[in-house]
């Protein structure tokens, strides 16, 4: 079984890509989590673009090809002017075409967050769940706010608060869980 993870962050050492990591750590055996981290490489989205080409952008395939690859999909995000960043944005758009058809329809999907600030971008996680509604996607209410992330991680990684550990591994567990069977064996 294949998550697919993408930080709404750009930067190499970010604290959602370190959200990602620790999600990793809590998949079960037989699932891995592999970080999509091209975002920073996906045009403006451009539906002109998008319609006047025999196929998309290559960046824009890749992304695309990945999701439908992807058995579930998990998003760490930071908050950005009290919302979603523009990148991540971006990326959901491009995955959201066509409409009908996208590889995100039906697809399990949660959303975490880890901010510097007190609330753990708790905004950015609420406008990523309505955005990935929108597109079709089948998303798990649960919210993790990882606030002060700069003072929450271990040295190896983990997160330092029991409760946050946690809950980040139950959402995990409830994500791996809305995985049909059928998914799961033509994944395999």
């Amino acid at each position: 079984m294949r998550v697919l993870g993408l930080s709404g962050s750009l930067r190499r050492d970010s604290h959602n890509r370190a959200l990602l990591r620790a999600a990793a750590a809590e998949l079960r055996p037989d699932a891995e989590l592999v970080e999509w981290d091209r975002i920073a490489e996906l045009p403006a989205y451009d539906e002109d673009l998008d319609m006047a080409l025999a196929s998309a952008p290559e960046p824009v395939r890749a992304l695309r090809e990945a999701l439908a690859d992807a058995d579930a999909i998990l998003i760490a995000t930071p908050e950005y002017n009290h919302s979603l960043p523009g990148a991540l944005k971006n990326a959901l758009d491009w995955a959201s075409r066509p409409h009908a058809t996208n590889p995100l329809r039906g697809k399990p999907a949660a959303v975490v967050g880890a901010s510097t600030g007190l609330f753990g971008a708790v905004w950015a996680q609420a406008e990523a769940r309505k955005v990935l509604t929108a597109i079709g996607a089948q998303v798990l209410e649960p919210d993790l706010p990882v606030g002060q992330a700069h003072d929450a991680w271990a040295p190896d990684g983990t997160l330092l608060d029991p409760d946050l550990r946690a809950a980040l591994g139950d959402i995990v567990r409830e994500l791996v869980s809305q995985v049909q069977p059928a998914e799961f064996a033509e994944a395999a």
